[in-house]
């Protein structure tokens, strides 16, 4: 395979497309023509990230002009920075129309890479920063919707208040998500459910939590103390997004009763789970502390479940096979001891 380094262009390439076939360069980046065998090595070097932050606003914004506006920037300024950047990578990036620009091929592609790369400047920024201002560690943590609602806000302010060095970075994501953060190195701790298998994960017991059916304030199961889920399923149901695990534990529960979940509406978080239940578009299975009394003298009833798996288990996990930073594993014991609690 025949590998080259690009040469800069020696003309400008910003120019309107005017509806013409594109040239010889833009098709060559569109993927038009050129030869099968060979690419083009574009140096890493020469990119700016002044200029990719110039393309970015122009990508969102579709026009050079409201670019400029917003990063308060002047109108030639940014046309030279797309037209450096475009130099750089050898591609056009953007179409010119009568009303705007919009992205050519490449210019997605870019976007993608551009996007992650200036997040990941500015999240190295902000964590020199916390630094440079006398934090000793920084703990990355992923947890699931369950732990942020119901136990994390105490435990995270104790422990902090005991390690006033140590910064944690929160993130909220599904627990198979989390499991495969802490696999690939993303999240140095997580916290995540029972029910979803944790290969190479080393795990300790972080919390219990009981799982309750709720309905609307007058449904007929109101009143009900205890009830069976299999008794519950000829009734449209109000649940979470696809990949939840809470949703993946009461799709596999109506399964093992040889019946399906009415799933009516779903929603991505615990307060619109709540909100669709209150205005009657169907009844819910969510954590008994994450739905407060207050919501519950508003429209919601809460109904005891009585099958085992409403009793869930919460892990706590880092990677294993490797020994954690200093602040990691003090943050790992001590959510593990929150356990006895």
């Amino acid at each position: 395979m025949e590998t080259r380094i690009a040469p800069p262009l020696s003309r400008a390439r910003w120019m309107p497309h005017n509806g013409r076939s594109p040239g010889l360069v833009e098709a060559l980046c569109i993927g038009l023509i050129g030869k099968p065998n060979s690419r083009i090595m574009v140096n890493p070097l020469h990119f700016d990230l002044q200029s990719l932050r110039v393309f970015l606003l122009v990508a969102e914004h579709g026009s050079l002009t409201k670019a400029a506006e917003h990063g308060q920037l002047t109108l030639s300024a940014v046309s030279k920075r797309i037209a450096e950047l475009e130099s750089v990578t050898d591609c056009a990036l953007f179409i010119r129309r009568a009303r705007g620009v919009e992205l050519t091929p490449a210019g997605i592609a870019l976007l993608d890479h551009a996007s992650r790369v200036i997040d990941q400047v500015n999240r190295m920024a902000s964590e020199m920063g916390d630094y440079a201002a006398g934090v000793r560690g920084h703990v990355r943590m992923w947890a699931n919707t369950s732990a942020i609602v119901q136990f994390l806000p105490v435990d995270l302010a104790g422990f902090l208040n005991g390690h006033p060095g140590i910064k944690v970075s929160l993130e909220e994501r599904l627990s198979h998500e989390i499991v495969e953060a802490l696999g690939a190195g993303k999240a140095d701790i997580g916290v995540f459910a029972d029910n979803v298998p944790a290969p190479g994960i080393e795990r300790r017991l972080y919390r219990r939590d009981e799982l309750v059916l709720l309905v609307p304030q007058g449904h007929r199961f109101a009143q009900q103390e205890i009830m069976r889920f299999a008794d519950t399923l000829d009734e449209d149901y109000v649940g979470l997004s696809d990949g939840s695990s809470l949703l993946a534990r009461m799709t596999d529960a109506a399964f093992a009763a040889e019946r399906s979940l009415k799933l009516r509406i779903q929603a991505s978080n615990f307060d619109g789970v709540c909100r669709m239940i209150e205005a009657g578009l169907g009844i819910g299975i969510l954590p008994r502390d994450s739905v407060s009394d207050e919501r519950g003298k508003i429209g919601v009833s809460k109904v005891k479940l009585s099958d085992a798996w409403s009793t869930r288990t919460l892990w706590v996990g880092i990677k294993a096979g490797s020994a954690p930073k200093s602040d990691v594993a003090s943050l790992f014991d001590y959510m593990s001891a929150r356990s006895q609690q």
